[in-house]
C-alpha cells in the first residue's frame, strides 16, 4: 500500500486590522479611525490620509461596521424597504439620488424585500436589524409600528405618501394633483367625453386612485362627463380596450402615466384612431420615450422631492432626534402639452 503524504494545508492569512494599516501608514490607531470613519471634528492632512487610504487598499483592510456602530452609540444602516408594487423610472432615478446622497454623508443604504408582510409584522422584521433610520414609500405603516421602530433604535422614521403617519416625519405626495393637471388640460382643449385609465395591477391604488379623484375634481360642476378604463399592462389588454374605443365614444383620456399611455396609443393607433384628432391622450412622468413616439406624448410633468433634501432629513433627524417632526409637500405636477392632445 503506497501512503500518500500529507499535503500541508495553505496557511491562512489573518484578517487585517486598523493596528496593521497604523503600521504601514506609519501613524497612530485612532489616526486611522479619524481617516477611514471621515471624522471631521480632527484636523488631518492630506498627505496622510492619502498614506492611510493607500496602506488600507493594500492590505485590504475594511472598517468593521459593527465595531464602529458600538462606538457610534447607533448603526449607519438606513432602511428603505423595497416597494411592492412595479416602480418606474422617475422613481427609480429618485432612489439613486437618495441612495447617492446618503452615502456621502456616510449611511449604508439597505433595501429589504419583505413581500407578504405588512402594517406592524413588516416594521417587527425591519426593526430585527436595528436601522438607524427607516424610509417607507407608499401607505401600510402605521403609529404603532413608527413606535416599534424607534424602541428598537430607528432616531428617524420618514413615509412617503398621501397622509401623515403619526410619530413619523412625512413626504406628503398628492396624487390627485396630477390627475387634476390632467382633467383641466383636457377640458381646456374642448374635450367632454374624458376616460380615465385605472391599471388593474395590485398595490397601484395608493396612486392611481387618488389620479382618478383629481380628474373627476378638475371636471366637477362641468358639462363634462367621465368614464373609467380598468387597463392591465399587457397588449392583449390594451387592444381589447382599443377594439371597443368605438362604442366609448371618448373624446379624452388620461392614461395614468406615460407607459400605459404608451401602451394604449400603439393599441389605439393600430385600431385606426387618429390621435389627438378622434381623442387626445396625455400621461405623466415625462419620460424621455414619450417625446420619440409619433404624435409626440402629452404629459404631466412631476416634480419629485430631491433625493439630496430628503438625505438632509435624515441626517438631521439621526443626529438630533429630538426636533420636531417635519412634513413637507414634495410632489409637483404641472402639464406639458405635446402633440398626442
Amino acid at each position: 500500500m503506497v501512503q500518500i503524504p500529507k499535503t500541508p494545508a495553505p496557511a491562512q492569512r489573518s484578517v487585517p486590522t486598523s493596528a496593521d494599516v497604523a503600521r504601514l501608514a506609519g501613524v497612530s490607531r485612532a489616526t486611522v479611525s479619524y481617516v477611514l470613519n471621515n471624522t471631521s471634528a480632527v484636523r488631518i492632512s492630506e498627505p496622510t490620509r492619502r498614506r492611510v487610504h493607500e496602506a488600507a487598499e493594500e492590505l485590504g483592510y475594511v472598517p468593521h461596521a459593527a465595531a464602529r456602530s458600538l462606538r457610534a452609540g447607533h448603526s449607519r444602516m438606513v432602511l428603505m424597504p423595497a416597494p411592492t408594487i412595479p416602480v418606474g423610472p422617475l422613481y427609480s432615478q429618485f432612489i439613486n439620488e437618495l441612495q447617492w446622497a446618503l452615502g456621502r454623508l456616510d449611511y449604508t443604504v439597505v433595501q429589504y424585500g419583505s413581500l407578504g408582510l405588512t402594517g406592524d409584522e413588516a416594521a417587527r422584521a425591519w426593526a430585527e436589524l436595528r436601522p438607524v433610520a427607516v424610509l417607507v414609500p407608499g401607505s401600510g405603516l402605521g403609529p404603532r409600528g413608527v413606535t416599534l421602530l424607534k424602541r428598537s433604535g430607528a432616531r428617524a422614521v420618514v413615509t412617503l405618501g398621501p397622509e401623515p403617519v403619526e410619530g413619523a416625519h412625512a413626504l406628503l405626495m398628492d396624487h390627485a394633483a396630477v390627475g387634476r393637471a390632467a382633467g383641466a388640460h383636457l377640458y381646456a382643449r374642448g374635450r367632454r367625453r374624458i376616460g380615465v385609465v385605472v391599471p388593474e395591477e395590485p398595490g397601484l391604488e395608493p396612486f392611481s386612485r387618488p389620479r382618478l379623484d383629481g380628474v373627476r375634481q378638475a371636471l366637477r360642476g362641468t358639462d363634462a362627463t367621465l368614464t373609467e378604463l380598468p387597463l392591465a399592462y399587457e397588449e392583449q389588454s390594451a387592444a381589447r380596450l382599443a377594439a371597443r374605443w368605438g362604442d366609448l365614444g371618448l373624446d379624452g383620456v388620461f392614461a395614468y402615466n406615460d407607459e400605459y399611455a404608451m401602451l394604449l396609443m400603439r393599441a389605439l393607433q393600430d385600431e385606426g384612431v387618429d390621435l389627438p384628432g378622434d381623442t387626445a391622450l396625455i400621461g405623466a412622468d415625462d419620460l424621455m420615450a414619450g417625446r420619440l413616439l409619433r404624435p409626440r406624448l402629452s404629459t404631466v410633468h412631476i416634480e419629485l422631492p430631491s433625493g439630496r433634501d430628503l438625505a438632509e432629513l435624515v441626517d438631521r433627524a439621526v443626529r438630533e432626534p429630538g426636533t420636531a417632526l417635519e412634513h413637507r409637500e414634495v410632489l409637483g405636477a404641472a402639464v406639458v402639452h405635446r402633440d398626442s392632445s
